[in-house]
């Protein structure tokens, strides 16, 4: 009953599907853009989850993989290349029950454990504090540490800080005993990770009061200062959010959101390379019933906060489909397809518009597990789709981002919430079939990414770019013969970009650039003006 259900929505999609041509209008606003899009929205996240940090980042420098002191240097390489801002560690659901103290010292003489959070494997502590911050030093990115307020105290939490930040008392000895002599800088604490729910199941009042004790003995040390940021709702609670505003307040710099593309809990997530049309649209549905979600949150935080001063984060964010065949449980490993290519593009562009108060994102994960940039097996390494979206878009990092208007065919797809459960009052969710996003950055150049999400259609888009004149265009393309197209270890390079010519500009109108781009195409635009 329920697929019958959906196939009777996407009807509208077929009869479209008979149109000759199918065309779009973009009108960017050149002159007035205002808000940076902060680098921090291409934010990354590292878990002591599956093979995201042993084997995916760290391999240990006795490895016959090459490494730079025990980090895989095909994967500092790729990583580089995506200018990562900030890294967030070491959880997720795993850092409040991490003890910073089990990994730091002589790697031989650390404490093992059971990681019972992520499939009950063994966690040997190799890879803690010190080697987590000289990776982000390696990277050059800020390092965001999540603190252990779910099994952990107060004092450890103080400690952790003193310890990283520090020039001299008792921590700096032990860190200077451990090998580093200077702190590290450290900006981004977490307060703790889904208090809610696997951080302690707290209420919004406890944790409020939770976090209040605990911020207060996180200390500026040296010279650095730190950047607090609570742990804030899932999806759509916004009780959470409107608690922790009337309770906290400017006690904290930030507030958190996690927002995942996930189909249904209760049993199957689907398959991530075996999907039909259908369950495509849907999750692109999903994903942009993001922007809803910020829109709410956001009006919260403005009546409680009208001068913008606490900023919203989206520090974990992707799809979520049932782990692959042959993999152990618990570990999350998935494969990444174009569909995943196209939930990193239009989350991103909605990332953009909201950026006046949205500051951070960090999408889960970076290596090996849900949505990652990269996947591993011993030796071999290879990019995913979503990737290569990440590596289009670096040009918007810290632009201005540019008003913009698409005027686009639209379809109708379900709209059901993340439990899988119907959401009556609103049935159905309108998905254009074009999404946009345009900034200019701080050489004048302006970057306008685009993503036709049409499975059998191609698009005439209309770029208008208000207010200035072209003088010249450049661009790249990511697509695919089939949406479920993806990189494996045997065929790493099904799925890469290209360079992009299937554009021309307007002698008539110097501001005007017509793009033809291919069906399901994410297309970056490059226009140097006059």
């Amino acid at each position: 009953m329920k697929r019958i259900l959906i196939l009777s929505m996407l009807l509208p999609l077929s009869l479209m599907a008979a149109k000759t041509e199918r065309t779009a209008t973009v009108n960017v606003q050149t002159t007035k853009g205002e808000t940076v899009i902060s680098r921090n929205i291409y934010g990354q996240f590292a878990e002591h989850l599956g093979t995201c940090i042993y084997g995916g980042l760290w391999v240990g420098e006795d490895s016959p993989i090459p490494n730079t002191n025990g980090y895989r240097n095909d994967v500092l390489g790729a990583l580089k290349d995506l200018h990562i801002p900030v890294l967030r560690w070491p959880g997720g659901c795993f850092a409040d029950d991490y003890h910073w103290m089990d990994g730091i010292g002589p790697r031989d003489k650390r404490p093992a454990k059971v990681n019972s959070t992520w499939g009950g494997t063994l966690e040997d502590n190799s890879f803690g504090t010190h080697e987590f911050l000289n990776l982000c030093e390696l990277l050059e990115c800020e390092p965001y540490v999540s603190m252990n307020i779910g099994s952990g105290t107060v004092r450890e939490t103080s400690e952790w800080v003193e310890y990283m930040t520090a020039s001299d008392g008792p921590m700096a000895e032990l860190r200077h005993k451990n090998g580093r002599n200077e702190p590290w800088k450290v900006k981004f604490i977490g307060v703790g990770n889904e208090s809610w729910g696997c951080g302690g199941n707290m209420t919004p009042e406890y944790y409020s009061n939770e976090y209040r004790r605990y911020a207060t003995y996180c200390k500026d040390f040296s010279g650095n200062r730190l950047y607090k940021i609570a742990s804030g709702a899932s999806d759509y609670d916004y009780t959470w959010t409107e608690t922790l505003m009337k309770n906290i307040g400017n006690r904290m710099h930030a507030l958190s959101l996690h927002y995942y593309t996930v189909l249904g809990w209760n049993g199957s997530k689907g398959k991530a390379t075996k999907f039909s049309d259908e369950d495509y649209y849907w999750c692109l549905g999903k994903c942009l019933g993001i922007e809803p979600v910020l829109k709410k949150h956001i009006d919260i935080m403005d009546r409680y906060d009208a001068r913008k001063r606490i900023d919203l984060l989206v520090d974990e964010w992707g799809t979520w489909w049932d782990e692959e065949e042959g993999t152990i449980p618990g570990h999350l490993f998935q494969q990444n397809t174009m569909r995943d290519a196209f939930v990193a593009a239009l989350s991103l562009n909605v990332f953009h518009k909201y950026a006046e108060r949205v500051k951070m994102c960090n999408i889960a994960q970076i290596a090996n597990v849900l949505q990652s940039m990269i996947l591993t097996n011993n030796e071999k390494m290879v990019l995913t789709p979503t990737y290569h979206v990440f590596k289009m878009y670096v040009p918007h990092q810290d632009a201005i981002s540019l008003p913009l208007d698409v005027t686009c065919d639209n379809m109708q797809v379900p709209n059901e919430r993340f439990n899988g459960g119907r959401n009556e009052e609103e049935p159905t969710r309108t998905l254009p079939l074009l999404s946009a996003t345009a900034s200019r950055d701080d050489k004048g150049l302006i970057h306008v990414s685009l993503a036709n999400v049409d499975l059998a259609q191609e698009q005439t888009v209309t770029v208008n770019l208000e207010g200035t004149k072209v003088k010249s265009v450049s661009g790249t393309i990511l697509t695919s013969k089939n949406i479920a197209d993806h990189n494996t270890f045997e065929k790493p390079n099904s799925v890469q970009t290209e360079p992009f010519k299937g554009f021309k500009t307007n002698k008539k109108d110097a501001s005007m650039i017509t793009v033809t781009m291919p069906a399901k195409s994410i297309v970056t635009l490059e226009v140097t003006t006059k």
